[in-house]
């Protein structure tokens, strides 16, 4: 064995298997301390991680709605497009997602009946914007106009279909 042993170990890659041994490949140029197969690993485990955090952002209110839920679904789909999810766990998330989805008209009608259309309007407005202060920077989201609620339409000011006269001839 070598003396110089501290010192040879300093160029290759500084990673520890499980059973205590390092591995012994180079170091990747430009890289302090891994290799190049284990920095590629190391950052797809940082973007996996990031993205998990994205996902599970939209998934952590007090109420989750159906834009939150899409969103999230978004972020899913495009994090497994991107290899930062695998496909398998990405099945599993889709999965339970759509029992979400089936689980809202319930939501929906329970919270409804429990405390009002009103309340419910402003719960779904409430998510909307923290959704929004979280995918803004944060010197715009004081500058960002908040939405206007939209008031219930009567039957005098609802909008009717167009006539048949109103549409535009069809191309032959």
């Amino acid at each position: 064995m070598s003396t110089n042993h501290s010192k040879d170990r300093s160029s290759l890659c500084s990673f520890m298997f499980v059973d205590g041994r390092h591995c012994r490949i180079p170091r990747q140029t430009g890289h302090p301390y891994l290799c190049a197969f284990h920095a590629r690993k190391d950052a797809q485990a940082l973007a996996g991680q990031e993205a998990g955090e994205e996902i599970a952002y939209h998934l952590s209110g007090s109420y989750v709605s159906a834009c939150d839920l899409s969103s999230a679904l978004g972020r899913l789909f495009s994090a497994v497009a991107q290899g930062q999810v695998k496909p398998k766990t990405a099945s599993t998330l889709a999965y339970l997602g759509q029992t979400l989805v089936q689980a809202l008209p319930l939501a929906q009608h329970e919270y409804i009946n429990a405390f009002g259309a009103n309340s419910w309007r402003e719960t779904i407005r409430t998510s909307h914007e923290q959704s929004a202060d979280h995918t803004s920077p944060d010197d715009d989201a004081d500058d960002a106009p908040s939405p206007v609620p939209e008031q219930e339409p009567d039957s005098a000011s609802a909008p009717t279909p167009a006539a048949a006269s109103d549409a535009p001839p069809a191309s032959e």
